[in-house]
């Protein structure tokens, strides 16, 4: 009805209106909708009639009807009907669709139609989508060469109850349309909707919609790497975390490529293979020692995310060793491949790489090697279809002598006779060959300008070294170069003069050394105490000695012992005390029954004071007690201490007395023999 009253509009013509009434036969039958024809472009020769119907059954036909004429029954809802068979004003008195379903029939309404310059473009087609920035790019193909006009509709994707942002322009003449819609948000997914219509004809049409959803800008892939190692292979498993959900509307791609691959096994290098994954997050991969570089790129309608590259250096091997023989000078097949990494300080990425496998020959190898550069050589081969290194080494082309010398040679720590020295290592680049040593230098110079040295050679491996054994207050000229199996490089030289050796030191190491021996005279000291204190010394019995004496006579042996006199007096009272001060320690106590015999042995035993030669001895007398009997009183009152003694079977014993009546009171005594 719209396009019929636009038309009538512009022609000046009255719509005449027909409205005929629907047959039924038997079902109910819903009527189609008008047919509206027009041109895809504006030079084409043939219409197309469109019309649409909600239909429930699927044995539906169709009959278009042109004034007088029909169409054949048809089951799609268009119908194309070419320029030549319509009035020369294309005018059509009489346009309307018959539907057929089953046993019913039903129609369109009948109207007239003019179809000059009426032109209706296919909905855009071959959209893309990108996001650059917060900035949406869409780009579909042109209709036709000529300009247009252009719609674009977008919101959220999921959010149907928001209103639509609308975009309206004018297209020049491109064969590609692109549109930008600024500021959104390319962490957002959104809906566009896109149609056009041309300019240049007198009754254009809108076209179609065309939607799309464009799904949010892709990150870089977040890609963790393990490796395993095992004889001479590598197994890497890559891993990476999914997309948001507002990146995956329309799915997601992965693809990666390296220039190393077990498909490709031993030697890839120079052409990356290329691999698509999809529904995965993650990849196995079997690689050699030499270094790998892997992407990973995802990809979805919105385009492509940066790529994520994993750098796998060359596997580190300790203790490397020189080539002793290389494959440089054999035939190779598609199992075996060799490579040549040209090193740089040590770095393991390398910078130049030279490959040999089948179908290069030795002579093109040896014009890209260059001479007095380090190489590291791999031999690789793949065994069950895996790649596997076989054999690594350190190759030159040619050798030479060291270009540099050693750097920041410096020597501190100086005393009177030693000094440190560190160096900084020579540089591969500088090394022109396998360094085996360093020579060291220490020449000595004296005041008359004699110079005296000694050298030794110091591993490659290091880097500092301590230099002994010197002379006090003496000035040296140390040297350092590095020696290669071609010879002895450029020389770094330092200038040291040690401390002289100063008396402090001398009397420091006398004062160290006497106190050593204190000390060690103390400890000793202290442990014999404390090992008294844990032990105690047992003592020595007191063993007399004896001596054996030939009897003088038979006589004197035949003897018998004679007890002498007992005469008891009564002390004084300052006797007694004198007594009491003088008392001695006791060796034997006695009491009232210590032995059966006590009282008789008393009565037998007390003797007058005086020694036992004088009461007892074999050669004594009777007379001997009376003789001396003033004398013995005499000295009984010069004595300061009273002493009685017993005998006893043939043992004297110092008796101390101290009884009031008598004088005397048995207590301890001494015995003497």
């Amino acid at each position: 009805m719209e396009s019929l009253k636009r038309w009538s509009s512009l022609h000046g013509y009255t719509a005449i209106f027909m409205f005929l009434t629907t047959i039924r036969k038997g079902s109910t039958c819903e009527a189609p909708s008008s047919p509206q024809c027009f041109k895809r472009y504006a030079k084409d020769s043939v219409y197309l009639c469109e019309w649409s119907m909600n239909m429930t059954e699927s044995n539906v036909t169709f009959e278009l009807h042109l004034n007088e004429t029909k169409s054949p029954p048809i089951k799609e809802t268009w119908y194309e009907v070419l320029e030549e068979r319509l009035t020369k004003f294309h005018l059509v008195h009489h346009i309307w669709v018959e539907a057929h379903v089953g046993n019913s029939s039903c129609s369109s309404l009948k109207m007239p139609i003019k179809l000059t310059d009426t032109v209706k473009y296919q909905a855009p087609q071959n959209i893309s989508v990108s996001w650059i920035k917060n900035n949406l790019s869409l780009t579909w193909t042109a209709a036709e060469k000529y300009p247009a006009l252009a719609e674009v509709w977008f919101r959220p994707d999921n959010h149907s109850t928001e209103s639509w942002g609308k975009v309206s322009l004018t297209l020049s003449f491109f064969l590609t349309v692109q549109v930008i819609v600024a500021n959104l948000l390319k962490s957002t997914a959104y809906q566009v909707q896109i149609r056009h219509q041309p300019i240049l004809v007198l009754n254009p049409l809108w076209s179609d919609w065309s939607t799309v959803i464009v799904p949010a800008e892709l990150e870089q892939p977040k890609v963790t790497m393990t490796k395993k190692i095992s004889k001479g292979t590598r197994t890497l498993t890559l891993t990476w975390k999914p997309v948001p959900h507002a990146a995956a509307v329309r799915g997601v791609n992965y693809s990666l490529s390296d220039t190393h691959s077990s498909r490709g096994c031993p030697c890839p290098r120079g052409r990356k293979r290329k691999r698509d994954l999809s529904g995965t997050n993650d990849y196995t991969t079997y690689v050699s020692y030499s270094a790998v570089n892997i992407t990973i790129i995802a990809r979805n309608a919105a385009g492509l995310s940066p790529p994520a590259v994993i750098q796998v250096p060359a596997e580190p091997a300790t203790d490397l060793k020189t080539c002793d023989k290389t494959l440089l000078n054999e035939k190779l097949n598609n199992t075996v491949c060799l490579e040549w990494y040209e090193l740089q300080d040590g770095d393991p990425r390398p910078k130049n790489v030279i490959t040999k496998k089948k179908g290069k020959g030795q002579k093109h190898i040896r014009e890209n090697m260059k001479a007095y550069v380090r190489y590291l050589y791999f031999e690789h081969r793949c065994l069950k279809r895996k790649p596997k290194t076989v054999k690594m080494c350190l190759f030159y082309k040619e050798e030479g002598v060291p270009d540099r010398a050693p750097q920041d040679f410096i020597a501190f720590n100086e005393t009177y006779s030693s000094a440190e020295l560190s160096w900084k290592a020579i540089p591969f680049a500088n090394q022109r060959g396998f360094l085996t040593h360093y020579i060291l230098c220490s020449v000595q110079i004296s005041s008359q300008d004699k110079q005296e040295g000694e050298c030794h050679n110091i591993s490659d491996s290091l880097t500092s070294h301590h230099l002994e054994n010197l002379t006090p207050g003496t000035k040296y000229n140390i040297s350092l170069a590095g020696v290669t199996r071609k010879g002895e490089g450029l020389t770094a030289t330092v200038t040291i003069t040690t401390r002289p050796e100063t008396p402090l030191n001398v009397w420091l190491s006398l004062g160290l050394l006497f106190m050593f021996f204190l000390l060690s005279i103390m400890c000793t000291f202290v442990l014999k105490r404390i090992k008294n204190m844990i032990f105690p010394p047992v003592p020595t019995p007191v063993i007399l000695d004896f001596t054996t004496h030939q009897p003088e006579s038979q006589e004197r042996l035949e003897k018998e012992e004679e007890v002498c006199e007992l005469t008891m007096h009564q002390l004084h009272p300052e006797r007694k005390t004198v007594l009491e001060d003088a008392e001695e320690t006791t060796v034997l106590e006695w009491d009232d029954n210590t032995d059966e015999d006590g009282e008789d042995e008393r009565g037998d035993s007390w003797m007058f004071e005086g020694t036992s030669d004088e009461c007892f001895s074999p050669g004594s007398t009777e007379e001997a007690p009376g003789s001396s009997r003033e004398e013995e009183m005499t000295d009984m009152e010069q004595m300061d201490e009273i002493t009685l003694l017993i005998y006893k079977r043939g043992l004297v014993f110092d008796v101390k007395t101290d009884s009031p009546e008598n004088g005397l009171t048995e207590g301890s005594s001494t015995a003497q023999t």
